[in-house]
């Protein structure tokens, strides 16, 4: 399986009161990395992006040890668990090379925001997330 990996920059303000990065703050570093994964896949025109769009049905991360902050970034690894139908489950590890500090799972739904419905996912959406898919 091939991971789509991105360099996530840990910001100063992401750090709590404890000192290390706080746990919502990790609902938005998945966020940053499926953007950029979807990045290429997705159309430029805004009008076709609204109507190709994938929307979060469900998350779930399991933190596994405290992310101080530091200069250097962390890996987001983000992989396709399931792509069928409409739906698309996505898993994550926040890592460096010595530790994971969480691992996470999204649910998602292709759709199409200017009907307000699901959508299937096109031949050529799948044909990218197959290429992360675990085997």
């Amino acid at each position: 399986m091939t991971k789509y990996t991105y360099p996530l920059p840990l910001r100063w303000a992401d750090v709590d009161s404890y000192g290390h990065v706080n746990n919502s703050r990790f609902l938005t570093y998945l966020e940053e990395a499926r953007t950029r994964m979807f990045h290429d896949m997705l159309p430029a025109d805004e009008t076709e992006r609204r109507q190709h769009a994938f929307v979060v049905k469900q998350s779930a991360v399991d933190y596994q040890a405290p992310l101080v902050y530091r200069e250097a970034p962390v890996e987001v690894d983000v992989w396709v668990v399931t792509c069928r139908g409409a739906r698309l489950e996505l898993g994550y590890a926040i890592r460096d090379a010595d530790r994971t500090y969480a691992q996470a799972t999204t649910k998602m739904a292709a759709y199409n925001l200017d009907t307000g419905s699901p959508r299937r996912i096109s031949e050529a959406e799948a044909e990218f997330f197959a290429r992360y898919a675990e085997a």
